[in-house]
């Protein structure tokens, strides 16, 4: 198995596990507060993260001031894209919301192009601005497909590119795992607070098995998507993170009865297709001036 498969296979792995623990809070949301889920399965997830650190030899601190704000500022960004992206997943169908988060690579590279001053050439600028028109499609800022929860589902989206865009910021130095271990504590600090203003509830052992597995998967959604980034060329492997819609189409539609109509698989259409073709150019673009 070459190095590349093994990417490809990592990476669809990574989005399956995602797309699992996306299903299992879900399902987990109809009994228990978002507070109260985030926080159990956030104390169970940074266990699980601790352990595999300080095994793996990851835990320390040994890096500079600069990185340290840096990982700060990307946990108040995963903190707020947790928040309105698990509300929306609450209000709205898996594969929905699962399709608006496919504007990432979109949004990342018209960040970094406007904050960073990196390059992108006319072809990138038209393939950005369809991938937003298909989000358009997807979330239907009218009176009949409209939703605050279509705006919780961009919002969050703005906070996941606001994150990537910090970590683009850290230098080497910063352990992979060290960032993950503060995201999940302070995520999990944050909806402990949060849940004591909210109200617990009891816990149905359903509930608490959905739970316990969600915080197992998203453990090992985040040990794919380390792991990917050490084999296999980033230009050939990125491209598989658009399986996650696919696991939520047959997701949603065998667990929820959820299939999304035509209007929204066309928009998924036009922003997976833009996706593409822009991890396509910037491969080459890379290639080129190598």
């Amino acid at each position: 198995m070459t190095p590349n498969v093994k990417g490809a296979l990592l990476m669809v792995g990574s989005m399956a596990a995602f797309t699992v623990n996306d299903t299992l809070v879900k399902l987990a949301g109809r009994d228990l507060p978002l507070f109260q889920l985030v926080a159990m399965r956030g104390a169970l997830a940074t266990v699980l993260v601790f352990f595999l650190a300080r095994n793996l030899g990851a835990l320390h601190l040994n890096f500079p001031r600069h990185d340290k704000w840096l990982v700060a500022f990307r946990c108040l960004s995963e903190l707020s894209a947790t928040f309105f992206f698990l509300t929306a997943l609450m209000h709205m169908p898996l594969a929905n919301v699962t399709a608006v988060l496919q504007a990432l690579p979109l949004t990342v590279t018209l960040g970094a192009a406007l904050f960073f001053g990196e390059t992108i050439g006319w072809r990138r600028i038209v393939a950005i601005a369809m991938g937003f028109a298909g989000m358009l499609l997807i979330v239907r800022p009218g009176p009949d497909g409209f939703s605050i929860y279509s705006i919780y589902a961009l919002i969050a989206v703005a906070s996941v590119t606001v994150r990537d865009l910090t970590t683009r910021r850290m230098s080497a130095d910063v352990p992979s795992m060290v960032v993950t271990l503060a995201t999940s504590l302070s995520i999990t600090s944050a909806a402990a607070i949060a849940s004591v203003f909210e109200g617990w509830v009891a816990i149905p052992a359903t509930s608490g098995a959905m739970v316990a597995g969600a915080a197992v998967f998203v453990l090992m959604g985040y040990l794919f998507s380390v792991m990917v980034m050490r084999v296999g060329e980033v230009g050939f492997v990125a491209p598989f993170r658009y399986s996650s819609l696919l696991w939520a189409l047959g997701l949603g539609w065998v667990i929820f009865g959820d299939w999304p109509d035509l209007v929204t698989l066309l928009g998924a259409s036009l922003v997976v297709g833009a996706g593409l073709f822009t991890l396509f150019r910037e491969r080459s673009r890379r290639e080129s001036d190598g």
